[in-house]
Formats: structure tokens, sequence, C-alpha cells
């Protein structure tokens, strides 16, 4: 299954290979539009033991991606397996696949078993459940794989589930992995602020009902106790359907005694969307969540703001306590009377004691493929598409650095979310966030860039558009793993837009690659990653080769320096012959179009 969101993967707990890709890769397939992809390779994460105390599902991903980092895993797709596998809740193992993307895999999936097919029951398909239990044999590796995993794997990790503990990861980036014994001193080393200025639970990883069942046990604890909230606590449910479940089953009771505030179920604070009135933008503070990533700005678009990732239940006991440092599989917690209590593992079953009804709802085909859309020409939230325009192979020859970046670079900085969102559907509007959280190799400065016809420090989204308005075309110098995180459409639309011809790095994420070269930007990788540093803040640029543009073969990068002098630097790509002629074409948009007049 393809989806349009770098969760999709959360599917694997159902068994099912599900593929993050962006938007236009979704749309371009739906238009008819072939999808390729390179073969990946695949890493086996054996699980042996079993969970128990205060450990969860999330703490199994909170340890793969600090084993693997934020690009450990580009181009592969990791396979769990092993006899601590079947012991995870459907939910649990969907938990893990969903935040696989955060060590770039292209996707994860664990092996068909009864607690996907007692999942599949409880909502309400069983048909599905027992065809798929009909041929479970299939629906997992061979005998062979299991019996001699190295042969078949490129990697295996081993992950005894008896001895794991909880972990907290962050902050900035996911893969900073700390099991929660050594949190207290790891905070004491680094400086970050120990007190929880907010505790969120809930987003599309963490809102199962087992995952608000066990935070609701520990919140049942607190109410019995008189044990009060020390920082905000804010519950996300991820649908809809969930938080009528939870409400059923009294869960959301538990967390309202508490005073937590229920959000509405959505993307919510993940990105950004949550009324945050302390503290003051100028403050350092910690929050501590249950979501996937922790960028700085992400979550309140405060870079002062440290983000660690936890498990649902580790979130909510350190909210009690108001303290990161706070362990509470060792430490007791002080209730209103001043008494110490010791907070008991959380406990909550998988899924709903009854069976919840799905409601299947009717929709009627309204195509009409000769509608006339009407935009207001004066809004700033709506704006037509216009097709980009075929490259002019000439215009390569003479190019600008618009900026060149400095370390991590997510979808994030690139594209900021928050009060950003509702220009998504003016490109023009939204434009103007282009790289705004990325930090300056020369200056250092965050979001702002050279502007060599002014000689003055500029919005990189200014200084593109002067750049624009005297023809010149424009280069975007990019550090490792370029691109990680949402797969943002806009990340590629925007630079585009304002007239970025070539992106290189010296790696891209997997998605974000695939969208620069959906829409027509040139995304290429240096063969040496030390070359990245001969760049200077005055180069131009000429690429040679694009005549000849094919498959592994490499291009060469003209750097023309102020000094007058010049080098070569070989630049490696990733095109298939299908992606030559979406570049050749404009955008994988445009060659669509080319194809469907010729047909």
């Amino acid at each position: 299954m393809l989806g349009a969101d770098s969760h999709t993967p959360n599917a694997g707990g159902l068994g099912m290979l599900g593929i993050g890709v962006g938007g236009a890769d979704a749309v371009d397939v739906m238009a008819g539009l072939s999808w390729e992809l390179k073969l990946p390779g695949i890493i086996g994460v054996e699980l042996i033991g079993r969970l128990r105390g205060w450990t969860s599902p999330k703490d199994i991903i909170l340890k793969v991606v600090g084993l693997l980092s934020t690009k450990g895993a580009t181009g592969m797709i990791i396979e769990y397996f092993g006899a601590g596998v079947a012991s995870l809740s459907c939910t649990g193992k969907a938990t893990i696949c969903n935040m696989g993307a955060e060590c770039g895999a292209t996707s994860s999936v664990f092996p068909f078993d009864t607690k996907i097919a007692e999942y599949l029951k409880a909502t309400g398909r069983l048909e599905i459940a027992e065809s798929a239990s009909a041929i479970h044999n299939y629906l997992q590796a061979d005998p062979e794989v299991y019996q001699a995993p190295r042969r078949f794997f490129d990697r295996v990790i081993t992950i005894d589930l008896n001895a794991l503990e909880p972990y907290i990861n962050g902050p900035a980036t996911p893969d900073t992995a700390v099991p929660i014994s050594r949190f207290g001193d790891y905070l004491k080393s680094t400086g970050y602020p120990e007190k929880v200025s907010a505790g969120l639970i809930g987003s599309c990883t963490n809102s199962s009902f087992e995952d608000l069942a066990r935070a609701a046990s520990i919140a049942h604890q607190a109410n019995l106790h008189k044990i009060p909230l020390r920082a905000p606590l804010l519950i996300n449910p991820g649908s809809q359907w969930i938080k009528t479940v939870a409400e059923k089953a009294g869960l959301l009771t538990e967390f309202k005694k508490l005073k937590a505030t229920i959000l509405a179920n959505a993307c919510g604070p993940c990105i950004g969307q949550w009324q945050r009135e302390n503290p003051a933008p100028s403050q350092k503070n910690s929050i501590l969540t249950s979501f996937n990533r922790n960028f700085a700005g992400r979550n309140d678009g405060n870079s002062l703001t440290h983000t660690f990732l936890a498990s649902p239940e580790i979130v909510l006991a350190l909210a009690l306590a108001g303290d990161l440092r706070f362990n509470p599989l060792e430490n007791a917690i002080a209730n209103e009377k001043g008494q110490r209590i010791r907070l008991a593992p959380p406990v909550g079953a998988e899924l709903p004691g009854e069976k919840m009804k799905i409601e299947q709802i009717a929709v009627d085909n309204v195509h009409q493929p000769d509608i006339e859309i009407k935009i207001d020409p004066q809004s700033e939230r709506l704006r037509r598409l216009e097709p980009f325009s075929a490259p002019d192979l000439a215009s390569f020859s003479n190019l600008f650095l618009l900026i060149k970046i400095r370390g991590k670079c997510t979808t994030d900085h690139i594209s900021p979310a928050g009060k950003w969102l509702k220009y998504r559907g003016h490109l023009d509007k939204i434009s103007d966030n282009l790289l705004l959280g990325a930090r300056n190799a020369f200056s250092g400065k965050v979001g702002e860039t050279l502007n060599r016809l002014t000689g003055n420090y500029a919005p990189v989204a200014t200084v593109a558009r002067n750049y624009q308005a005297s023809r010149k075309g424009l280069v975007i110098i990019a550090d490792e793993n370029y691109g990680e995180g949402s797969s943002r459409e806009h990340a590629a639309m925007e630079p585009r837009y304002l007239g970025v011809a070539v992106v290189i790095a010296r790696s891209f994420a997997r998605i974000h690659e695939t969208n620069l070269k959906k829409q027509g930007v040139l995304a290429l990788t240096f063969i040496d990653p030390d070359d990245y540093e001969r760049i200077r803040e005055s180069d131009e640029f000429g690429i040679s080769g694009l005549d000849e543009l094919v498959p592994d073969r490499p291009l060469n990068l003209i750097v023309r320096h102020q000094n007058r002098e010049s080098e070569t630097i070989l630049l490696q790509h990733s095109y298939s012959p299908l992606q030559v002629e979406w570049f050749r074409a404009g955008s994988a948009l445009n060659y669509l179009r080319l194809q469907n007049i010729q047909t």
C-alpha cells in the first residue's frame, strides 16, 4: 500500500507493507503513472523475551532508532521476527512500524499472527481475519529465514525484551536514546531543563486503546492517591473512532478527573497545532511527548523548546512529577498531603471488552470532469497551481548559490508547519516560509542567506525572489540526510516555485529526494561527501552532462569562485530512466500530461 504520509508504515502492524510516499506520488499513481522503488535491503530485528512492567512497544522502537540513527535504515525495510513478536499487541506492532520512518526506513513489517487476527475480529473484519489465518504460513518469512537469519538479512539486531527498560529520546533528534535509569545523569551532563513544562500523549503514534488504557491506569492511581499534575497534560486521540471507544470505556474520564485537556482527534501538537501560552518564546523549556518527532521548533515554533519522546505511561508519570529526573521504576512521588506514593506499573487491555461497531459510510461517485473551479483572486488560502516549465539546459551553466545549509535540515526546517498550515493551498504564500529553520553554513544565521545583489542578509525566500526576478537559477547545498521527516510536498514545491534548479546534498532522505525529482528539481549528491566543504558563499555554478543524463552516469559541477578560480566536483544521482523523463518534462505531472496527449 502507498500512503501520502511518512507514517504509512503504521500498516506494518497488520502485516501489510505500507510505504510512505510524497503527495505527488500518490496523486500520480491514481492518475495512471507507474510507481517504482529501488530494491531495498532488509534489516532483521529479532525480539526475544517478553515486555513487562513499565516497558512498552514504544520502547522497542525508541531503542531501535537509537541503534540505527536517523539515516541508518535508509534504503532498507525493517522486518521483525522472533519469539517475542507473538506477545506484542497488533497496535503495539503498529506503533513500532509507525516510528520506523525516523531511522529512514522505507517501511517496517511484522509477520501475520493471532494478535493481528484478534484485532481484525474486534474491529469488524472477521472475513479478512479468517482469510489471512487460512494462509498464515505465506504471511511470514520462510522457515529457513528464521533458522539462519544472518544468511538472509543484510543486518540482524537482537533485542531482549526481558532486559529492555523504558527509553527517553531527544531532544532535537529522535535517535538520541537514553534508558530511563541513566536519564537523570544525562540531563545533568547536558544542562537541558529538568522541569516538565508540558506532557503530550497521542497523535498517530500512541493513541491506541492499549496506549490510552495503560496511561489511564496511571491516571487512576493518581486520582485515587490525590497526586496532582505538576505539568499540563494534553491527550490527543488519533481518530474519532478511538476517542469514542476510549470514552465508552471510561478512559477519558480518568484523564478528565486529573484535569488533563482532551484535544480534538487530529495531528495537533505533533505539528504545532495547539494553543500554548507558557512559557515565553524566549525561555528554554522541556516538554515530553509520545509522538515520533522532536525536531527543534516543530511542536510549538519555539527553537528553545526541548522535546523528548517516551511512551504514554512514562509521559504521564513524569507530568505528575513535573520533573524529567523522576524514574517511576525506582522513585516515589508526593501526593497533596505530602505522602510518598510508589506508582504501580501500568496495566491495560489490548482491545475493548466489547466489540465496537464501525460505521460504513457510502460515498456516491460525484466525479465531474467539466466542473469549473472558481477561486477568489484575493484569497490567501487558495491559488490555482500552474504547471512548472520544462528546463532550459543552457540555464544550468550560470547558477547562483541560494544557501549552503549546515547540519540537520528536515522538512520541518524546509517548510515549517504551525501557523503556515493555513496557506497549504496557496503555493506563493506558503513559499515565504522556505528554509526558515535551516542554519546557514557560513554565517550561522537561521533562515537567512546572503543576497549577492544587495550585499545584505535576508530571509531565504526574499533572496530567492530577488534572484528569480533577475533570472538567476539557484542551487541549494545541503548536509547529510537532507529532507528527513514528514512527506511534506511543499518542501519540494516551494524551492521549485522560487527558482531553485538544483539541490546538492551529502545525502538525501528517501521520500524527499523523490519529491524533488517529481517537481523537476535536479537532486544530486557529492560522490565525495567532503566536497561539500569546498563550496564558498560567493560561488557560481554550472552543471555539465545534462544533455546526456542517464542512470548511473556522474555529472560535473563546475564551481567558479569569486577569485576567478574554478574547479570541478563529481556528482552522482539516482535517476531511473522514467525519472529522467520527469526532469526533461519539468515535472512528473508534466510527463503524465504529455503521455495522455500522445495516447
